[in-house]
């Protein structure tokens, strides 16, 4: 907590790293004098207070050396010349209506006379058509432009926590070879199969299951919301229900359960334990490695590893711990990812808020789980509304009805849509005969976000 603090100190203030420096080294000194008279209270709490101090310093040098990374690419921004880009693709293109984003990993930039090696991101739109996948090693020639505020949103910060900070719109692109590191091959040879895999299962899902309830589930699976139509979109926003298109702790709980449940069936504890662990690793890159799917993984597989160990399991050392791993890599999502602040905030509302109105409505009667899921459902969304109001200055009144409604019928939803995708890639008879039950548990889901939604 004391180096979480001291990121979030780092990118809220302008603090000088030389003085920082000074206080770290004074608290190395206070450790290495009183460390080892741990006889005293006094010197313990010298020794313990110094550690705080050392951590909370170490957490500032930590987002100072992140916004210190170098930058060739925004000498380049808003200057009218064209620029060449040696690279690949480093993320699933996201499809929008009439358009495509790519993430290019730039590692040669070619302007006349020079040719300039690195390893930076843009941010390229570009049209629907030729489609790209992951990997592709491709040449953009075009302008770079520097993110833009839009009205309160700062896009520049969304941008810089993935380290973006440059842009072009509709550049000429060009498939080509390029020189990469084994490394690289290795990541891009294994990303592409999770992805192939992934549009495979979304197919099998649309075969199965009628529109738009397929999008829903392809949504509520894999967090794909390419094919959902606008208009419904728009409701799932309305009713405050739209996590449920972006995967969260909830689904990949849920995956998590089933997988062990499955799989220590046929084999040994051990063994399901590893695969288990596997199998949420690679879901969360299959998902997109968002700030809530990464919080929630590395929660779940702490949760496996005490069940694992016969070790009883924490829920505020896990939240913190996983805070500060996904900080420790990436300090800017503390203050910059709004999904992150959300999902620790939803998640802080349940190990804490929700035990509170549990213990003052116990007298409350219990019917069908409806009293648990609109405790927990009112208990993140007290958490989350203050982020919300500020970021978006609007409050849905149905959310907590809506939620309570939906929820109690997601873990079946996503197992009979799951069972469709898998059957369906066997035997698509067999695919839409579950693709029924889901079809009906779905829709009975989408009533219900088109009713709140137009109220």
């Amino acid at each position: 907590m004391a180096f979480i603090g001291g990121v979030g100190s780092g990118s809220f203030f302008d603090i000088s790293p030389e003085a920082v420096l000074v206080i770290a080294i004074i608290a190395i000194s206070l450790v290495a004098i009183f460390y080892r008279r741990r006889s005293k209270i006094l010197n313990f709490k010298i020794t313990f207070s110094a550690f705080l101090i050392l951590a909370f310093s170490a957490g500032i040098l930590r987002f100072d050396g992140s916004e210190s990374l170098t930058k060739v690419l925004t000498n380049f921004n808003d200057k009218n010349v064209n620029v060449q880009l040696l690279g690949y693709i480093n993320d699933e293109p996201e499809k929008l209506f009439d358009k495509q984003r790519l993430i290019l990993k730039t590692k040669e930039i070619q302007i006349p006379g020079y040719k300039i090696s690195t390893n930076e991101k843009v941010l390229i739109t570009t049209n629907l058509y030729p489609e790209f996948e992951y990997g592709d090693y491709i040449l953009v020639e075009g302008k770079l432009q520097s993110a833009k505020k839009f009205d309160d949103f700062d896009y520049a910060a969304y941008l810089a926590k993935d380290s973006i900070f440059s842009l072009s719109y509709y550049p000429k692109i060009e498939k080509t070879a390029g020189e990469i590191s084994t490394f690289e091959k290795i990541k891009i040879s294994l990303f592409r199969n999770i992805f192939k895999f992934k549009n495979i299962f979304e197919d099998s899902v649309s075969r199965s299951i009628a529109e738009p309830n397929a999008s829903f589930i392809n949504g509520i699976l894999l967090g794909s919301r390419e094919d959902i139509p606008q208009n419904l979109k728009e409701a799932f926003n309305k009713t405050g229900t739209i996590h449920l298109l972006a995967i969260s702790g909830y689904n990949i709980t849920i995956i998590a359960l089933y997988i062990s449940y499955f799989l220590t069936v046929f084999m040994r504890r051990q063994i399901a334990f590893w695969i288990t662990v596997l199998g949420i690793i690679l879901f969360t890159i299959l998902t997109g490695a968002s700030a809530s799917v990464i919080r929630a993984a590395i929660m779940g597989i702490l949760i496996l590893l005490a069940y694992q160990a016969g070790r009883f399991y924490n829920m505020t050392n896990s939240i913190v711990f996983a805070g500060a791993a996904m900080i420790a890599l990436n300090p800017k999502v503390l203050r910059f990812d709004l999904g992150f602040q959300l999902s620790f905030l939803a998640t802080l509302g349940l190990i804490y808020l929700a035990p509170l109105i549990q213990r003052r409505t116990k007298n409350f009667p219990e019917f069908f789980k409806f009293k648990e899921s609109i405790i927990t459902t009112i208990s993140a969304q007290i958490m989350v509304l203050p982020v919300l109001l500020y970021n978006f200055k609007t409050f849905s009144p149905v959310s907590v009805p809506a939620n309570v409604l939906i929820l109690p019928f997601i873990p079946l939803t996503m197992l009979f849509g799951f069972l469709s995708g898998i059957l369906g890639l066997i035997w698509s008879r067999l695919g839409e005969l579950a693709g029924i039950i889901t079809w009906f548990l779905s829709g009975y889901e989408l009533f219900i976000v088109k009713v709140l939604s137009s109220l």
